[in-house]
């Protein structure tokens, strides 16, 4: 069932705050992949909110980024 355009904002408004969060912290996805165990094309795709990330992975990206969970998904 493909998303509907509400999805495809909230998907692309996580993966800029990702990604931002990302840059902020000096590193390449490929470093964020390492630190967080996840797969550096999941992160990227993620990154460019082709993946719809559990809240599990969210919570890895935010713990090794140092962030709050909430900052990576504010303005949803």
């Amino acid at each position: 069932m493909p998303y509907t355009p509400e999805d495809n904002n909230l998907l692309r408004v996580i993966g800029q705050n990702l990604k931002k969060a990302r840059l902020a912290k000096g590193w390449s996805q490929e470093q964020l992949s390492f630190e967080s165990g996840l797969h550096r094309t999941y992160v990227g795709a993620v990154e460019r909110g082709e993946r719809n990330i559990t809240v599990i992975n969210l919570r890895k990206l935010a713990n090794v980024l140092d962030v709050k969970l909430s900052a990576l998904v504010k303005g949803t």
